[in-house]
């Protein structure tokens, strides 16, 4: 009888099939509400990037390694998939920029780069599939010691998104888990200073509306009370995202 595939041969498959099917646009909707985590995340990863070195973790065709290049930086893209890898070096050579994206097939729990590497290590997505434990120990080992790393991640405390999760399997492996509280203190055991951006709670409510005039009113002012109910610690577990942005290893 066969082996059973191993953890990390299930998610490149998942993750193959992805990338070639694109299975997951399905759940395209919901991210019309993120603009204003993803656009902190963008910010944060792109400032001050020129000449930096940077690692992104999951570098598909729609990873900020490409913008991060055009900007100046020297980028190493990573992902466990051969096929997100394979379509990413054909971006890479449409746009020019494979002077400064090196891409490569990898695995994020046992990266093959020397030590102190990096100024700046991110990735959107990526953490709640991963051994943290492994991840983080390796997250540590290749950044420098004043460097950053920032992600873009969904926490699993909310009982309605955890429903949509059980309802829609085949969106997501079977291995991945989004990320706890717990996990969140875990991962700020490992910097010297951590902050944690949460996001979309009743702006959710807004994902109906999506393509009907006044939406980005709507949004707005939902996105206005999430601020105001995030003041409240037990509230901060409901979000669906949260921007993690660390400094300093230890």
């Amino acid at each position: 009888m066969p082996a059973s595939p191993t953890r990390l041969e299930r998610e490149a498959a998942f993750h193959d099939r992805a990338f070639a099917e694109r299975t997951r646009s399905a759940a395209g909707k919901f991210y019309a509400v993120t603009a204003s985590s993803k656009g902190l995340y963008r910010e944060l990863i792109l400032r001050d990037c020129a000449g930096r070195e940077v690692l992104e973790y999951g570098c598909g065709t729609g990873s900020h390694a490409f913008e991060l290049a055009a900007r100046g930086a020297r980028v190493a893209g990573i992902d466990i998939s051969p096929e997100g890898i394979a379509q990413a070096r054909r971006r890479a050579a449409a746009e020019g920029l494979e002077d400064r994206l090196c891409l490569q097939v990898m695995d994020a729990e046992a990266l093959e780069f020397p030590d102190q590497r990096f100024d700046l290590v991110c990735g959107s997505g990526i953490l709640h599939h991963l051994d943290l434990e492994r991840a983080l120990a390796e997250l540590c080992r290749v950044l420098k010691p004043g460097g950053r790393a920032v992600f873009f991640e969904p926490l699993g405390h909310n009982p309605l998104i955890a429903l949509y999760r059980r309802l829609t399997p085949r969106l997501r492996s079977a291995d991945e888990h989004p990320l706890r509280w717990g996990e969140l203190q875990l991962i700020a055991r490992h910097f010297a200073r951590a902050r944690f951006c949460f996001f979309h709670l009743s702006s959710l409510l807004a994902v109906p509306f999506r393509r009907l005039p006044g939406f980005g009113v709507l949004l707005g002012g939902l996105e206005a009370l999430d601020r105001l109910l995030f003041r409240v610690p037990f509230l901060r577990k409901q979000a669906w995202i949260v921007v993690v942005e660390l400094e300093g290893p230890v």
